[in-house]
């Protein structure tokens, strides 16, 4: 019986000669889902190199992924600690983890520090603002070689390979429901966002008052005041907002800046009936909710998150032209009897 080819195991895998050649030799990565099916395929036909291609698919691809998160916080402190954690645990790579922080929202800084670490990973997962200047480095970057995926909020750039983020219309949605429902008296409703160039929070801001509007006309919305998600600010904002709007019955912050929010409400709300629906479970927010500062928060879950995120970046680095991937996980409601 004529041994079998290369060709044959092309054939047989349903990829191409180049693609099992890449499986054989290691010349450039190849997806885990593909590897294993020329494996499969190479055992059916009892192709000559089987052995060989079982020690290559233990052989994990050595890789380095950078991380780019927004301003150090309890949140992205511990995000960038279940980042690094699911890089060291993939299975299907060899990998390593550089995370940065961004202390600033300017879009030239992000630019700048996008193309810098560009130079030293294989891939990037970041938080970024939607602005011409951050979607004209991601191109840049993806045209050289490395690939870009976005964390938390989505961007414009047409060559971005990926985003992974919580669901947002249902998020909004969700915090329009508890407002409606546990706010008391008619009255007036503030929503505090981190900029307006977050397209997460944008579409919070848009499903939290087409919630509003459909199922609770006695209340009546304000228009957002941005936080920059500084803690500092949000204490600014929110103060002013309590303080000039007596008849305010409720508060969604759509953004971070939940620490100052949560002081502001202590101070200034204090005796006061005022529904507030935050994001991120942190030691300060879980403190509100048991006493009854704030009454839900909407959390990220961040372990899940970190361990898709990795996946598809392990993903984009073996096969550059997979398209864009979108990924799209339920919030995590908490309450205080849940915490």
């Amino acid at each position: 019986m004529k041994r079998p080819t290369i060709s044959d195991l092309a054939a047989a895998a349903g990829v191409s000669v180049a693609t099992v050649d890449r499986v054989l030799n290691r010349r450039l990565p190849v997806r885990e889902a593909t590897a294993l099916r020329v494996l499969e395929a190479a055992e059916r036909i009892g192709y000559y190199a089987t052995g060989l291609l079982k020690r290559r698919l233990r052989e994990a691809p050595p890789r380095t992924f950078g991380f780019l998160l927004q301003r150090r916080s309890t949140f992205y402190l511990g995000f960038a600690q279940a980042l690094t954690q699911a890089t060291d645990a993939s299975p299907s790579i060899d990998g390593r983890a550089i995370v940065e922080h961004v202390e600033s929202i300017v879009p030239s800084v992000i630019a700048a520090r996008l193309r810098e670490m560009a130079a030293r990973v294989d891939a990037i997962a970041m938080v970024a603002i939607d602005h011409p200047t951050v979607n004209e480095a991601i191109d840049a970057v993806a045209e050289a070689g490395t690939p870009v995926v976005l964390l938390l909020s989505d961007v414009t750039a047409p060559r971005r390979a990926g985003c992974l983020m919580v669901d947002r219309h249902k998020s909004g949605r969700t915090a329009g429901w508890a407002i409606a429902r546990l706010s008391r008296e008619p009255g007036k409703v503030g929503i505090v966002i981190g900029s307006h160039r977050y397209q997460s929070q944008e579409i919070s801001e848009i499903s939290f008052r087409s919630y509003l509007r459909e199922h609770a006309p006695h209340l009546t919305l304000l228009e957002p005041v941005v936080n920059l998600d500084d803690q500092q600010v949000s204490y600014e904002v929110v103060s002013d907002l309590v303080a000039s709007n007596p008849d305010l019955v409720g508060i969604y912050d759509c953004g971070g800046g939940e620490q100052g929010l949560v002081q502001a409400l202590r101070e200034e709300g204090s005796g006061r009936r005022i529904v507030t629906v935050c994001n991120e479970l942190t030691p300060v927010t879980r403190e509100a909710l048991v006493d009854g500062v704030i009454d839900m928060v909407l959390g990220t879950p961040v372990g899940e998150l970190a361990r898709r995120t990795v996946a598809v970046l392990a993903d984009v680095t073996a096969e550059p032209h997979r398209g864009m991937t979108q990924v799209l996980l339920p919030a995590d409601l908490l309450v205080s009897e849940s915490v």
